[in-house]
């Protein structure tokens, strides 16, 4: 199969869909690998690193969006469109619930995707979306505790607070994954952790996981 690696052009994206050592898998199993030039770049791989894998680089985006099977991070955006084809295979994250339009150019294309959020394995478990779910949750504290900071228009507030000053207070709203990591960092800052649930038994799994150090509320 001929496998094609975009660069992604969404605002703010540094990764990439496929690393050198992911391409030197299918390269071993017969497959051929072209990624754009400077794909990788954002994620720390040169052109050089995905040639020595066994890579083709390709100047334009069109040579790799022609593939059997088109490998990305993010959902294709506007100016990327015009790509889709019934032809291929895309797999990447769409999220489509919120991407109407996106929706509409997948369907009018005929382009058979596979999203990352949806692949699921036999227990129910989420593979693919999972890890992005841990570095939400805990980039979500690091953001917020960055935003209460007086000089980038916050109260001012510090999280673990000091002597003498209470900590601040963060309350999160469900204990699923995104949830549960966005605690771990609030209490490992020295927050007061506050977290609502509709779930009790997910309420009675964070009491085991955290004992006291939150306080878990059930949500009607």
């Amino acid at each position: 199969m001929e496998i094609g690696v975009p660069k992604e052009i969404k605002d703010q994206e540094f990764r990439v869909g496929l690393s050198p050592s992911s391409v030197r898998v299918l390269n071993d199993r017969g497959h051929r690998v072209f990624v754009e030039t400077a794909a990788g770049l954002g994620a720390g791989f040169s052109n050089e690193d995905y040639q020595k894998a066994g890579a083709k680089i390709v100047e334009k985006a069109a040579q790799v969006w022609d593939k059997s099977l088109v490998v990305k991070v993010k959902e294709p955006l506007k100016a990327e469109y015009g790509f889709l084809n019934k032809e291929a295979l895309l797999f990447t994250y769409l999220h489509l619930a919120a991407e109407r339009y996106l929706t509409e150019a997948l369907i009018e294309s005929g382009t058979t995707a596979i999203a990352y959020e949806t692949v699921e394995l036999a227990d129910g478990r989420l593979p693919l979306l999972t890890p992005m779910s841990v570095i939400a949750g805990r980039l979500s504290v690091q953001f917020g505790a960055r935003y209460l900071e007086k000089q980038q228009g916050g109260r001012g507030v510090l999280l673990g607070g000091f002597p003498g000053v209470s900590p601040g207070q963060v309350v999160i709203l469900g204990g699923g994954v995104v949830g549960t990591e966005a605690a771990r960092i609030a209490i490992g800052m020295g927050a007061k952790v506050t977290i609502l649930d509709i779930n009790v038994e997910r309420l009675a799994y964070l009491e085991t996981l955290f004992g006291s150090r939150v306080e878990l509320l059930y949500s009607s």
